[in-house]
């Protein structure tokens, strides 16, 4: 089933029924009067919106169809993907697709160009280029992920491409030689992507369920500066040597007290930067109470979870370090163990994704299993000595 909505108002406008499976793409046609879906009932379909109707189903897939493109070019011509390893073009004229093409992996996505005459596929950990005027030619292909893509979209007015994978990456290329130029780091594996039209903000979301939205920076070199204006006083500060009588009221001024990062970042309710904050070099390793004291008000506030999570390596290897170093301290340990389990319920699907993380996890459970035969055999020397006390005791009596 397919619902389209209305964003203002959110209101159901219309329901196009026909698929038997779930409907994982649905693409407006340039001209706005017509939608083309991808099911995984192998289908791809066109439905009229004015008259909510179907007006034509292509089941040429022999398999799930995850994924579908429209050319802006002209009004008649779609491109879907599937898990049959298979890109087919459609004349929606006809009543079959125009070419066929074979990625060898299944396929993720699919992106045309605005000519229509090329279009691209993702599937396994490789995009391929191909003409679609010379008969699906294969132009080129890129494989500079390490796992599965999962998601393409296009930015700066189509001179970049955009690919995300659940190796956590999203790659930057330029169309011109299609090498990459830049790389995003993530937390999670990436499921999928969009880039705004100006290219001011990117969108991420991710296989752990969290939505990442990062604002480009500002270009410095088109930045307007303003020059600060030279403070001119015309007049002269007296009185600062000034001695009161012994029957003057006096009064004081009060310096206005400046707060800390992280308490600036708690009245903001910023609670991922407040910790971030208490976790910088300084404050762990001189103070490491105001470390913990913040842990302890993120789990009073009860955004501890939120604060914890979305890290990436180096943070979050930051994190285990203090936890290692600050276990064994009977002041912190039971701050510092709730701490603990937390990031093992939120970062346990991520083990074995990074070999600098597992090593971490590895080594703070020695030290809690070093803990624990510290304060078993402690609990031993106090019975051993509660039994030569109660002993002596009867003797003495």
């Amino acid at each position: 089933m397919v619902k389209m909505f209305d964003v203002a108002g959110r209101s159901l406008l219309r329901v196009f029924k026909g698929h038997v499976g779930p409907v994982h793409v649905t693409k407006f046609m340039p001209d706005n009067l017509h939608i083309v879906s991808g099911s995984d009932d192998k289908s791809v379909k066109l439905w009229d919106i004015p008259r909510e109707d179907e007006l034509i189903s292509y089941s040429e897939h022999q398999d799930y169809v995850k994924t579908a493109a429209v050319s802006k070019a002209s009004k008649d011509i779609v491109i879907s993907g599937s898990y049959d390893h298979t890109i087919k073009l459609y004349d929606i004229r006809t009543p079959t697709s125009i070419l066929t093409v074979d990625h060898g992996d299944p396929v993720e996505n699919v992106l045309m160009f605005p000519g229509g005459g090329i279009f691209l596929s993702a599937g396994g950990n490789t995009i391929k280029v191909w003409d679609a005027l010379a008969g699906g030619k294969l132009l080129t292909q890129i494989s500079n992920h390490h796992k599965t893509i999962t998601t393409m979209c296009f930015g700066s007015n189509y001179r970049r491409l955009l690919s995300g994978s659940l190796d956590r990456h999203v790659k930057i290329y330029d169309i011109s030689t299609y090498q990459v130029v830049h790389t995003l780091d993530y937390p999670a594996p990436i499921l999928s992507m969009g880039v705004a039209g100006d290219d001011s903000l990117i969108a991420v979301g991710m296989a752990d369920g969290l939505l990442s939205i990062q604002h480009r920076k500002p270009d410095e070199s088109t930045a307007v500066v303003k020059r600060k204006k030279k403070a001119v006083y015309g007049y002269a500060i007296k009185g600062k040597t000034y001695v009161p009588a012994k029957g003057d009221h006096v009064i004081e001024h009060k310096r206005k007290e400046q707060l800390a990062k992280y308490d600036k970042y708690f009245k903001r309710f910023e609670h991922t930067k407040a910790l971030d904050s208490a976790l910088d070099i300084r404050v762990r390793m001189k103070t490491p109470e105001v470390t913990v004291s913040v842990l302890q008000e993120l789990i009073r506030r009860g955004g501890i979870k939120a604060a914890l999570a979305g890290r990436d390596d180096k943070s979050l290897s930051t994190l285990l370090k203090f936890l290692q170093k600050n276990l064994s301290n009977p002041k912190y340990m039971v701050t510092i163990i709730d701490v603990s389990n937390m990031v093992l319920d939120i970062y346990s699907q991520h083990i074995g994704q990074s070999s600098v993380i597992d090593d971490l996890f590895i080594q703070l459970k020695e030290i809690v299993d070093q803990e624990a035969s510290y304060m078993k055999l402690l609990l031993e020397v106090m019975g051993t000595m509660d039994t030569v006390f109660a002993a002596s005791t009867k003797v003495n009596f």
